[in-house]
């Protein structure tokens, strides 16, 4: 008999190929001859179901609709989204279209630069850094854009739903279906409502129904905050047509406490220009044999007496590129997504949710994770037996500090992966600080793209979490950055390649912020974004994508950064200026300043870039190129992390007074995680040097700031303080009181900065397969920093490691059981190491290996 592990992986590697074995019975069961009849993916993922994934339902509940915005539950299909309120006397769904932003293509260039450049350099060779922080307002540039919200799908019922049974109320988002269900009855009548975001054909679909005949009246129609326009046609479509403002509205800076106003940003534009337009239809459709549908004041469509009812809504935007003006576009929304409607139309219903369960599935199903306590000490827990159907998510979260339920670690973690799968596909745009869902025309912090860490957190569980697609729009947003930071580049800064500062948005901005150099003036936003690149092959191994993507971006990048590095003190290379993001330090003086030269952030972003260019340049036959012997000239002279005389990792090259030793960022441990340039493995001392960092940084901060440390605990292999983390992200946040909470979750599980911040819930899911399994192109570390105590015994399947390898691994008791490795086109070596033991194998392409607790092969099983 194969065991549970081989089954478990060798199903999951079947379906992820789209490979039709002829051995059901025989993988399934552990004949190796098999019986030749062919496979479904539907019997492929039956098998897998029972043979290892738990029963336990992957649902965030409610037993009553929606209070507030984040009661509400999200959808999307990568482009477009929507919060579905769950509402019964009147149902509410927020809409979003990812190209609708104020504003137009900016110049992102400023001439008088260099000039200011040159006196804060000034200031801070003279070590004058309070008056270089001053002087560096004045390299500040323009605010970004403002991410819009397009508007709402509204339907008014009956009055005999106003008294519906509330014991019967039932709220759903099934993560393994990525539909959201509403159940309750009203006066006998059984009432149904289901939604689901359609990728492949951008629609958002909703059906309606009642368990007796012609009982199903309402009203629907659109409505915005936007300016627009909305009326009926004769096909029983509502059309809604509008616009977004070209200029945006006053910037608002979001800090601790409440929002400042401040003045609107400087514009090239001496009027209001034309904005993005965009363009919304809505179709109704009842069922036949009963009821009809009439028209509202010209702009709702009335139903009565139906038995049920399907609404499809589908958007366009005139949108054409971050180069292209709104004016100029030649798209035309309103034919768009009347074509699109008309194509969406060709499918019925069912048609419609079996293709969006069918491409959904395929990404989602590629990872799995069951968590359970000790089985020496499980006592019954009456939240967790019935978290099925009587207990809600927010109860559940509300109680996880007592009983620390693994499977709410389990949903949360898939509910990241949800998100990103529902955010960020291939041709959208990229996920932005609220991913897509937004209610409001002035988000906080314009729901712009943060590059300081929010977007590069975005995409954290991209890769390990086996979803590599939806990584996609991040490289077509660093390919749209680095044409416009070629200019800022070379304008502001003298300089070749490009650059990006600390906030960008839809139209790729490049210079720095408005306002305060503690937070604008940031020149490593696009450094850091590079380093994904590398990241993306060393887990795929994908050269073309190396050579014909990543490469040009990386060695723009690196060009850049050597002119931006400028001779300093003891033979280095330095930037200047520099800080450490949103942080200030205590000069000498005894001033406050933010601006300084050559942070530890700076150094080891600079450090990353230039060795992963170096690698890269070496896999592609480029080593001899006069940009990589550049590179390998600077890279000994760039300053090394260093450790402050009380022991913790110095954030400035000088170990200046840290005013907010609690501070949010850990910009200086950018080189432990997501870097890799402090490793218990060749930097034992600054390692030991980061465990006092977390330390004296503390637990709390926002929601990214909890999982971003519970990632580095997880590097220092330390599970207790890892473990810890993920705890702590499970505090209940009440809406009423928000300002009154650090982090924390909402009761639909997005995680909040206060407010909502989408980049914790995908980091969670990061910080938890870090846990798991760490890894290099040659090295895979098994159950690094597994919690054995809290997470006793599981099973996690398709987890991506470095160097093109998946990994499902099973527990129990704290211990490892077996582990599969399987590459699908790589040849490979691989040291494994677990438990104080390292084995080096070999693994062939499209080979599933079984290893034992020993790391001893104990099964291969060819795919072909």
């Amino acid at each position: 008999m194969l065991k549970r592990i081989e089954v478990f992986f060798f199903l999951y590697v079947v379906v992820h190929l789209g490979f039709l074995f002829g051995f059901v019975h025989g993988v399934a069961m552990g004949d190796s001859e098999g019986v030749k009849k062919p496979l479904t993916d539907k019997d492929v993922w039956s098998s897998i179901s029972e043979k290892a994934e738990s029963s336990r339902p992957l649902e965030v509940r409610f037993n009553e609709p929606a209070k507030h915005w984040t009661d509400s539950f999200p959808i999307g299909n990568g482009r477009l989204g929507a919060m579905v309120w769950g509402g019964v006397a009147t149902e509410t769904l927020n809409l979003n279209e990812d190209t609708l932003w104020t504003g137009t293509p900016g110049y992102y260039t400023d001439p008088g630069v260099p000039p200011i450049l040159s006196e804060v350099r000034k200031l801070v060779d003279d070590g004058q850094y309070a008056a270089a922080t001053t002087a560096a307002l004045n390299l500040s540039g323009d605010a970004s854009n403002v991410y819009q919200f397009l508007g709402d799908m509204k339907l008014e019922f009956d009055d005999s739903n106003a008294t519906y049974d509330k014991g019967t109320y039932k709220r759903v988002l099934d993560l393994d279906t990525a539909t959201v269900k509403v159940e309750y009855s009203a006066n006998g009548v059984e009432y149904l409502r289901e939604y689901f975001a359609l990728n492949p054909d951008q629609v958002i679909a909703m059906k309606i129904s009642g368990n007796k005949l012609a009982n199903l009246n309402f009203t629907v129609y659109l409505d915005s905050k936007l300016h627009h326009h909305s009326y009926v046609n004769d096909k029983n479509q509502i059309i809604m047509d509008g616009s977004c403002q070209g200029r945006r509205i006053p910037p608002k800076v979001y800090g601790n406490d409440s929002p400042i106003l401040r003045g609107p940003p400087k514009s090239n534009e001496s009027s209001n220009p034309q904005g993005i337009q965009y363009s919304a239809v809505l179709d109704l459709q009842i069922s036949d044999g009963a009821g009809g549908v009439r028209v509202l004041d010209g702009r709702k469509l009335r139903v009565e007496g139906c038995n049920s009812a399907i609404i499809l809504l589908v958007a366009s935007s005139s949108f054409d590129g971050p180069f292209t003006k709104p004016v100029d576009s030649k798209k035309d929304p309103k034919s768009s997504s009347i074509s699109k409607m008309d194509s969406v139309k060709r499918f019925s219903y069912g048609d419609l949710y079996a293709r969006h369960i069918d491409d959904y599935q395929a990404l989602f199903h590629r990872v799995s994770l069951q968590l359970s306590k000790s089985s020496k000490n499980v006592t019954v827990n009456p939240l967790r037996e019935n978290t099925d159907e009587t207990i809600s998510t927010a109860q559940r979260v509300k109680s996880f500090k007592i009983n620390e339920d693994p499977s709410l670690v389990e949903l949360l973690f898939q509910y990241g992966r949800y998100l990103l799968i529902s955010c960020s596909r291939p041709g959208t745009q990229v996920a932005n600080l609220q991913g897509i869902w937004n209610k409001d025309i002035e988000p906080a912090w314009d729901g712009a793209q943060h590059l300081n860490i929010n977007l590069q957190m975005n995409y954290w569980p991209s890769l390990p979490c086996n979803l590599n697609e939806c990584q996609e729009p991040l490289f077509d947003y660093i390919s749209s950055l680095s044409i416009n930071g070629k200019k800022t580049a070379e304008v502001n800064y003298n300089a070749s390649g490009w650059v990006a500062h600390q906030v960008s948005d839809l139209w790729a901005k490049t210079s720095p912020d408005r306002g305060q150099a503690v937070w604008a003036l940031w020149q490593m936003g696009g450094a850091w974004l590079c380093t994904h690149l590398w990241e993306h092959y060393t887990y795929t191994m994908d050269k073309d994508f190396l050579r014909n993507k990543a490469y040009p971006l990386m060695e723009s990048c690196a060009s850049f950064l050597l002119d931006w590095l400028i001779e300093g003190r003891g033979g280095f290379l330095e930037t200047n200026p520099s800080t450490s993001p949103e942080h200030t330090f205590i000069a000498p003086d005894g001033k406050p300043a933010s601006v300084s030269y050559s942070s530890t952030m700076d150094m080891a972003i600079i450090n990353e870039v230039f060795s992963s260019i170096v690698s890269a340049a070496e896999v592609l036959g480029k080593k001899e190129d006069a940009l990589i012997a550049r590179v390998r000239k600077a890279q000994p002279r760039l300053y090394p992390t260093k450790i402050a005389r009380d022991g913790s990792i110095m954030e400035w090259v000088q170990d200046f007074e840290d005013p907010e030793v609690h501070h949010r960022h850990v910009s200086h441990l950018f080189g432990l995680f997501p870097g890799h340039s402090i490793t218990l493995e060749k930097t034992p001392d600054l390692c030991k040097a980061a465990d006092y960092t977390l330390y004296k940084r503390g637990e709390d901060g926002p929601g990214w700031s909890t999982v971003w440390k519970a990632a580095l605990w997880a590097r220092l292999r330390d599970s207790n303080h890892a473990y810890q983390m993920i705890k702590h992200l499970f505090d209940l946040v009440d809406p009423d009181r928000e300002s009154d909470y650090e982090g924390g979750l909402y009761s639909n599980l997005f995680t909040a900065h206060p407010p909502f911040q989408i980049d914790a819930n995908f980091g969670f899911s990061a910080a938890v397969a870090e846990m798991l399994v760490q890894s290099t192109v040659k090295d895979l570390y098994l159950l690094p920093s597994l919690p054995r105590d809290k997470w006793a015994n599981g099973c996690v399947k398709g987890l991506k490691a470095r160097g093109g390898v998946t990994v499902s691994i099973c527990w129990s008791e704290g211990e490892l059981d077996e582990v599969g490795l399987w590459s699908k086109n790589q040849n490979t070596e691989k040291s494994l190491h677990y438990g104080g033991i390292t084995a080096t194998v070999k693994i062939s392409s499209a080979t599933v290996y079984t290893f034992d607790k020993q790391l001893k092969c104990v099964k291969t099983q060819s795919l072909y």
